[in-house]
C-alpha cells in the first residue's frame, strides 16, 4: 500500500494546476437624468411717470400792412426774409373793374423751446423664478425685487400759467 501512495504523491507533484487570473475592466460613461428645472414668469406693471422734455412750437405774429395799390392780376403768396406774405385783394366796382391790393398779411414765424410736462405710461417687468424638481413640483421660488417709486410732484395748471405770465 505504501507503494501505491508514493505513486499517487509523485503523480500529484508532476501534474500542474492552472489557476486562471481574472481582471475586470471599468467602462465609464454618462447619461442625462432630469434632476430639476427652472420656471421664469414675468408680470408687466404700468406706472405713471412725470417727464420733462424740450419741445419745439411755432409762435407766429400776424400783422396787417395796408397797401391800397391797384394790381392787374392776383399777386402770389411769397416769402421775404423769413416773413410769409399773403396778399388780400378786393374787387372795387367803378366804371371799370380793377384789382386793388388792399393789404398784405405778414406772418413772422419763430421757434421757441420750452419745457413740456406730460404724464406718460411706462412699463416695468417683474420676474418670478421657480425651481422645479424632476416631477415638475416647485421646490424653491424667488420674489421680484421691489423698486422705489419716484416721489410725484404735481403742478396745478393754474400754477403753470402763472409761471408763464398768462394769468
Amino acid at each position: 500500500m505504501r507503494a501505491g501512495m508514493n505513486e499517487a504523491n509523485e503523480d500529484n507533484k508532476k501534474q500542474e494546476i492552472a489557476v486562471p487570473v481574472i481582471e475586470e475592466d471599468l467602462v465609464t460613461g454618462t447619461r442625462e437624468v432630469k434632476s430639476g428645472s427652472v420656471r421664469v414668469r414675468k408680470r408687466v406693471e404700468r406706472i405713471r411717470k412725470a417727464v420733462e422734455m424740450p419741445v419745439l412750437k411755432d409762435v407766429v405774429r400776424v400783422s396787417r400792412m395796408p397797401v391800397n395799390r391797384v394790381v392787374k392780376t392776383m399777386p402770389q403768396t411769397r416769402e421775404e426774409g423769413g416773413v410769409l406774405i399773403v396778399p388780400v385783394v378786393e374787387e372795387q366796382i367803378i366804371v371799370t373793374r380793377r384789382l386793388v391790393l388792399k393789404e398784405e398779411v405778414h406772418i413772422v414765424r419763430k421757434q421757441v423751446e420750452e419745457q413740456a410736462h406730460r404724464e406718460v405710461s411706462v412699463a416695468r417687468e417683474h420676474a418670478f423664478i421657480e425651481r422645479l424638481d424632476s416631477e415638475g413640483h416647485v421646490i424653491a421660488a424667488s420674489k421680484p425685487r421691489r423698486t422705489e417709486k419716484p416721489a410725484r410732484t404735481e403742478k396745478k395748471p393754474r400754477d403753470f400759467f402763472k409761471q408763464k405770465g398768462v394769468l
